[in-house]
């Protein structure tokens, strides 16, 4: 099987519950959010359609419905098009958005965890792939994810995750002789890392996942993974976001609307 981006699925989760958005997620699952004009979920596929991936399957749970009616409809969303009333046949001139991507809607369960997602979603659609990227419908960067699938196939370890820098949620302050304080607001520690939610795995890790509605990815598989050292970590020092709150989601919408955003194409 190729490992060529375009022939490597990407599984996106996107059935969390969004709490933290409070209102913003009442009718909505977490990814279907705006940023800027369109949706959350069609950004982070940006960011891998960059690197030529193509192949997406959405693991939904919570509202699936919107996630499915979005890209049933995603044609008429994003194009002009004519209807022919009498012969009831659609014409779609493709004005607008349209990425080529084939985009597969797997239906996981309401209450399912991460790792679970991820195994029940493979099991109906990973098909002949050896190798499969998984990320979530909330996370952006400007990391070559391309970059990231060549390390990955450099070494013989069943799994890489990106790995960023994430500024500090608190200002640092630095004590000088004389006693006056230096401040420096959320600094970015070069010395630390954090997981950006970008893996690829090779597909024996689904031994590590259950079908079980209460496997966890981050709590149950990817510790055994890094304690059986098959975890490897691809360093990026760029751009990393997730959207937690209304705030990030606001600041994230305020650079894509002035043109600044680091991971638009």
């Amino acid at each position: 099987m190729s490992s060529r981006p375009a022939d490597i699925p990407v599984f996106l989760l996107c059935g969390g519950l969004g709490t933290r958005l409070g209102d913003v997620t009442r009718t909505r699952p977490k990814p279907m959010v705006e940023i800027g004009d369109r949706p959350m979920l069609t950004h982070v596929m940006d960011c891998y359609d960059r690197a030529g991936f193509r192949r997406f399957v959405l693991c939904t749970g919570y509202r699936a419905d919107v996630i499915s009616s979005y890209f049933l409809n995603f044609a008429s969303l994003h194009s002009d098009f004519t209807v022919d009333l009498r012969g009831r046949q659609v014409a779609y001139h493709q004005t607008g958005y349209t990425p080529d991507w084939e985009v597969t809607v797997a239906h996981t369960g309401a209450k399912t965890m991460t790792g679970a997602r991820i195994a029940r979603a493979a099991a109906r659609h990973l098909g002949d792939a050896q190798h499969f990227a998984v990320t979530y419908g909330d996370g952006l960067t400007d990391a070559d994810l391309g970059e990231e699938l060549e390390f990955h196939l450099s070494h013989d370890r069943l799994g890489t995750v990106l790995a960023v820098n994430s500024p500090s949620p608190f200002g640092r302050l630095e004590l000088h002789e004389d006693g006056a304080a230096g401040f420096a607001e959320k600094p970015v520690r070069q010395d630390e890392w954090v997981n950006g939610g970008f893996f690829i795995f090779r597909r024996a890790f689904l031994d590590y996942l259950s079908v079980d509605e209460d496997c966890v990815l981050e709590r149950d598989a990817l510790p055994r993974l890094a304690g059986d050292g098959q975890l490897m970590m691809h360093r990026w020092n760029g751009f990393w976001s997730c959207v937690d709150t209304v705030p990030d989601q606001q600041r994230l919408s305020g650079l894509w609307e002035k043109g600044a955003a680091p991971w638009k194409c």
